[in-house]
């Protein structure tokens, strides 16, 4: 298990309220069995931690395509939050990019990537994100959010290595 960034960093030449979180880690699996378990939206709720109470409101199966919308809900700090993400990019077995149409976030622009490695998988996550509210948006992103996100990432990485060990 390797990972680039285990931090939240701020983005190069981006207005002051984007940020970026950088996540890489391996697993020994092959790259399509890889990309067949993330490319299904009912596994993002076995990768998701339980204290979130994430749930996928879309009715299943899904067809993951350009385009393809799905509706989430969860709760963050006790406070409901509903979720609609577009897949803006669909490029099987090695990328797919969803985007938040609806939800949190200012901006949340989510890539997934995936390179053979050895005889293993590369999973690359680079998560560029933005809050509203200008000043107040920073002030929470640096006392909570960034602290919030990482927290559910690790969580996220240690269940993809659990499942594919």
């Amino acid at each position: 298990m390797t990972r680039r960034c285990a931090t939240i960093n701020r983005v190069t030449n981006a207005p002051q309220s984007d940020y970026t979180l950088e996540r890489e880690t391996t697993v020994a699996a092959p790259l399509d069995k890889v990309f067949a378990f993330f490319s299904q939206p009912e596994n993002l709720e076995a990768l998701t931690p339980p204290w979130l109470q994430f749930r996928i409101e879309t009715p299943q199966p899904i067809e993951i395509r350009e385009g393809t919308l799905i509706a989430y809900r969860l709760r963050m700090r006790g406070i409901r939050i509903r979720w609609l993400t577009e897949i803006q990019t669909w490029r099987p077995p090695f990328e797919f990019v969803d985007i938040q149409l609806k939800g949190p976030y200012k901006l949340w622009h989510h890539t997934h990537r995936f390179e053979k490695s050895g005889s293993g998988t590369r999973i690359i996550d680079v998560v560029r994100y933005s809050l509203p509210f200008g000043p107040l948006g920073r002030l929470v992103h640096r006392l909570q959010v960034a602290k919030d996100i990482a927290k559910i990432f690790d969580y996220r990485e240690t269940r993809v290595q659990a499942l594919f060990s």
